[in-house]
């Protein structure tokens, strides 16, 4: 998406290697390992998502053209996969079905481009930098004044607690594993 409407990028430093990590964005989305944010709010929109509190292995093999389910209608597919590096998302919804199009933009209605990318790094021995980053663009322009006031609020608060839920489990599967190993390492925040 070469010149987006709307914008953002978040990041979170987590005391956890990428490996750690990694398996929690790749089991993302609603009936798989969920959104890691608050589920009783995403359930009060009727979306069905329920976080996972632990990596469940029958769903760590992900491809590109997979759906990333968003809700129990639909979702985005995966269009780009880096193993323990990036994860991105995107397609096209038609505002007037809310259904995602594989073939771009509908000719004759309103819609919305996004994409979604986690861009993951390392940031030391025992430590991982996660960021997160949407962009938007749609149309009719009007469709702006519908989407930005209602988008941005609402991604900003789920998006930041998302980030902040994948940051707790993976800490939290990092010190179970080096207690397992006897060891420990130091700690890395940051949001």
């Amino acid at each position: 998406m070469p010149a987006p409407r709307m914008q953002s990028t978040r990041a979170v430093t987590i005391a956890a290697p990428v490996s750690d990590v990694w398996p929690w964005l790749v089991q993302l989305g609603a009936g798989r390992g969920g959104m890691y944010s608050y589920d009783w709010l995403e359930n009060a929109a009727g979306l069905g998502i329920h976080s996972a509190d632990r990596i469940l292995p029958e769903l760590q093999h992900l491809e590109v053209g997979d759906i990333v389910p968003l809700s129990r209608d639909g979702g985005l597919p995966v269009r780009l996969l880096q193993s323990r590096a990036v994860l991105g998302l995107g397609g096209t919804i038609d505002l007037r079905t809310g259904r995602v199009s594989p073939a771009g933009p509908p000719p004759d209605g309103p819609w919305l481009e996004a994409g979604w990318t986690f861009v993951l790094r390392p940031a030391g021995p025992h430590a991982s930098r996660l960021v997160s980053r949407t962009r938007y663009d749609y149309s009719p322009l009007a469709a702006g004044l519908v989407l930005r006031p209602l988008l941005e609020p609402v991604q900003f608060v789920m998006e930041r607690r998302m980030l902040l839920g994948i940051r707790a489990r993976a800490e939290s599967r990092a010190k179970g594993q080096a207690k397992a190993r006897g060891g420990g390492h130091g700690k890395a925040r940051g949001a």
